[in-house]
């Protein structure tokens, strides 16, 4: 299993910034692979499609911890089986944001040979998507 841990001050309410992100249907607009997000429920389950390494996966999260403004727990257990742990602390005049993912990646569909790259790859799009969301908090 792969783990990404990252961290970004952002100049905006840890509110703001939890609602964006418990809104599912948001995360295409900061996350540079996920192409799409459905079949949104009540309860704050979803489907989607992910592109890693040139191939498409889909599969379904479910929201299993919610605290508003403070943290933010998804799991996925189809397609890239991973859970997504966001924690929101307030400082000075805005947000300290840790997004914290572990993930297993599908080796026999991408070989172990591309699993280090795989994971370099998706170190840099945690980044790539906590910067998004800055960017869009901010502005």
């Amino acid at each position: 299993m792969a783990k990404i841990i990252k961290t970004i001050n952002i100049n905006a309410p840890a509110d703001k910034i939890f609602d964006y992100v418990d809104d599912s249907t948001n995360l295409p607009e900061i996350w540079p692979s996920m192409v799409e997000i459905k079949d949104v429920k009540e309860d704050k389950s979803f489907t989607w499609v992910y592109k890693m390494a040139g191939m498409h996966f889909e599969g379904s999260s479910d929201l299993i911890e919610s605290i508003a403004g403070k943290r933010h727990v998804t799991k996925s257990t189809r397609g890239i089986p991973s859970t997504f742990v966001w924690t929101y602390q307030p400082e000075q005049a805005g947000t300290k944001l840790t997004l914290e993912c572990e993930y297993t990646i599908p080796v026999p569909l991408l070989g172990k040979l591309a699993e280090s790259f795989i994971v370099k790859m998706n170190e840099r799009e945690a980044e790539a998507m906590l910067a998004n969301l800055k960017t869009r908090m901010e502005t």
